[in-house]
């Protein structure tokens, strides 16, 4: 393939694994091959990527007879591909991946649409406001277990079904259980008012098929019904190609003086309510392929997930749906409920419901009740020991030639007002200095939730021989970097739009600039699981919470002496460092950050890590001017010192 052609199309690199020692494909490529299909895009030259020596010949059932597909061995991968997990999608310029289920999957329908902007159906997809899936697993429950959960585990079903058959799995019954909840949805209001008109006139007509909705319980040994309910008929209606004719018929004045809260609920159409979403997709080949085992090895089980049985044969009157699983080798079809006589005891099912409740009670805090106010937890510290200890700053005079850096570095770009724009600068000043004593030629810096790049840039610019990486969720954010990147003409920076979780890549130096909450903790620990060492300013101290890889306290001394709740007291008040609060106020929120990230600090240095806590100067360049300097076991210590650093000279 020429640069011109790879310029003219992104490559979408999926995965192929082995099954003895036979080529099959995970279910997120699974995935993105159907919603290829569905959205009949040709925007990508595919690549199968092989971990083994094979070819996709046996695969050929399951690709798409439209789809340019070629083979690749990992080792060929391009490098910023090779360090991110798949599925990934490299663009033209070969400068931006994309990475992970969920950005990949948006990016196929951006792609779709700016090829047929017509296509509306393709455009349902991204559901309310458009962000269906766009929050990022980390933080959202939901697309972790739509995006990680369901799809590992239905995987990790595949492998042993024979063994499994008699559990169902916790993030399977945790979405039946979704798909029995009522349906909460924008401005819903005139649909279900709708909905209790249709079922007053039913009651008056004493016509058993009227219309209504039928019960969500199946008689045993029958198919769930896909009914012609008012939710159906809505969901379907806005996905038909066809302008659907909106009803003239107002409804009795008797209906619209039903109080809101009187209202009937909606039932679950589909994953998210009553739309067809990307959530939809993602799941239709997950449990394709777990119903065909169950249905092949304990068919008992499916007595045991109604809802879900209803919604996969929803998901088949989709228009669209049937043609692009066929594309693909899915011979979806709707399973039939055992008989009586072969369904599970009640103990199945109450051993299930037992289960996720232990799942789900393990994130609630069971600790014991703790006194208001940040002094009784501070002085419980000071009790035992533990105060904030500040570093003094190695070089608070070191700053950036701002003056001779081209326009395009400084963050004075957009609505950015000059206090503003100057307090940036003297933030950018703290991270540069303590990256430049790190750095060595040949390393590769990584800017964590680096949003439009000021960081990043400014060191690509700066440290010239060395290779810098922008890593963010948010793609308007990482376009706009790109952007100025371009127009610096910097060849030493690259960007990858993912959750920090996929990108795998090794890297010597982690930064981030004002990493929200538990975000500073997860860049803390993908920085020491690559050995790394990292500059970090955190922010947004309320929002901490504990995540699944961490709980907090994080040290072990903290976590002798407070309880998670005494933990939460601490960072609530660490945010309250506003300029305009009472000066008291504010020197007790900084006693809090100090506290927070000395727990923090004293985490990492269990890994060997030799951590400083500082301030940044000057103190008023952020109410939030804490900043982390952490060195892994084999750079332990400053050796001579930041205090040394000069400002870079540039021509």
């Amino acid at each position: 393939m020429t640069n011109a052609e790879i310029k003219r199309h992104p490559s979408l690199y999926l995965e192929v694994c082995s099954q003895n020692e036979e080529p099959r494909l995970p279910l997120h490529t699974s995935i993105a091959l159907f919603l290829l299909s569905y959205c009949d895009c040709k925007s990508f030259k595919v690549f199968l990527v092989f971990t083994k020596p094979a070819s996709s010949q046996s695969l050929k059932s399951q690709l798409s007879e439209s789809l340019d597909v070629t083979d690749v061995q990992l080792e060929d991968l391009p490098q910023l591909v090779r360090g991110c997990r798949l599925p990934a999608v490299l663009d033209g310029t070969g400068s931006l991946c994309r990475a992970g289920l969920a950005v990949v999957l948006r990016h196929i329908i951006s792609k779709t649409l700016k090829a047929d902007p017509s296509r509306n159906d393709v455009l349902a997809l991204l559901g309310f406001k458009k962000t269906c899936l766009k929050a990022c697993a980390e933080v959202s429950k939901w697309t972790r277990l739509c995006e990680i959960g369901i799809p590992s585990a239905v995987e990790e079903h595949l492998k042993n079904p024979n063994n499994q058959y008699q559990q169902l799995p916790l993030s399977i019954l945790t979405l039946e259980r979704r798909l029995a909840e009522p349906v909460k949805v924008h401005n819903d209001d005139k649909i279900r008012r709708q909905k209790l008109q249709e079922q007053r006139q039913s009651e008056k007509n004493e016509s058993p098929e009227g219309g209504g909705i039928p019960d969500s319980e199946s008689e045993p040994g029958q198919s769930p019904r896909v009914c012609d309910g008012l939710e159906l008929r809505a969901a379907l209606a806005k996905l038909s190609v066809d302008s659907v004719p909106t009803p003239t018929t107002r409804e009795n004045s008797e209906i619209r003086k039903v109080k809101t809260t009187d209202l009937p609920p909606l039932e679950h159409v589909f994953a998210e309510g009553l739309y067809f979403t990307l959530t939809d997709v993602v799941l239709l080949p997950c449990i394709y392929q777990y119903l065909g085992s169950l249905l092949a090895n304990a068919a008992s089980t499916l007595h045991q997930l109604p809802h879900l049985l209803r919604w996969y044969s929803r998901v088949q009157e989709v228009p669209g749906v049937l043609r692009a699983a066929k594309a693909c080798g899915m011979a979806l079809s709707i399973p039939q409920l055992p008989t009586s006589s072969s369904l599970p005891g009640p103990s199945a099912e109450d051993n299930q419901t037992s289960q996720l409740e232990q799942e789900e009670g393990q994130e609630m805090s069971t600790q014991p009740p703790f006194v208001g106010g940040p002094r009784p937890t501070m002085t419980k510290l000071q009790e035992n020991g533990i105060e904030a200890d500040f570093a003094p700053h190695p070089c608070p005079a070191w700053t950036l030639p701002w003056d001779s850096l081209p326009g395009a570095i400084n963050p004075t770009e957009g609505k950015m007002s000059n206090i503003r724009a100057v307090r940036k600068r003297q933030q950018l000043n703290n991270l540069v200095a303590m990256v430049t004593e790190l750095a060595r030629p040949g390393h590769t810096v990584v800017d964590f939730c680096s949003g439009t790049g000021h960081v990043g840039i400014v060191l690509a610019h700066t440290l010239p021989d060395c290779q810098v990486i922008l890593i963010e969720n948010k793609e308007e954010s990482l376009v706009r970097a790109q952007s100025r990147s371009a127009e610096l003409g910097l060849k030493n920076l690259s960007f990858i739009q993912a959750n920090l979780d996929y990108f795998t890549g090794a890297f010597q130096i982690g930064v981030a600039l004002h990493a929200c909450g538990v975000a500073t903790d997860m860049v803390m620990e993908h920085c020491i699981q690559a050995g790394a060492a990292f500059v970090i300013s955190p922010c947004c101290y309320g929002f901490i919470q504990n995540a699944i890889k961490f709980t907090f306290p994080k040290s072990k001394k903290f976590q002798e002496t407070l309880t998670n709740k005494e933990h939460m007291i601490l960072c609530r008040f660490a945010d309250q460092t506003a300029v305009q609060l009472p000066p008291d106020r504010r020197l007790i929120g900084k006693q809090c950050m100090g506290l927070v990230d000395l727990d923090r600090s004293w985490a990492a240095e269990t890994h060997g890590y030799s951590v400083l806590v500082m301030t940044m100067e000057p103190e008023s360049c952020s109410p939030k001017n804490n900043m982390l300097v952490g060195r892994p076991p084999q750079n332990s210590g400053l050796e001579g010192g930041a205090s040394q650093l000069e400002a870079p000279v540039h021509n």
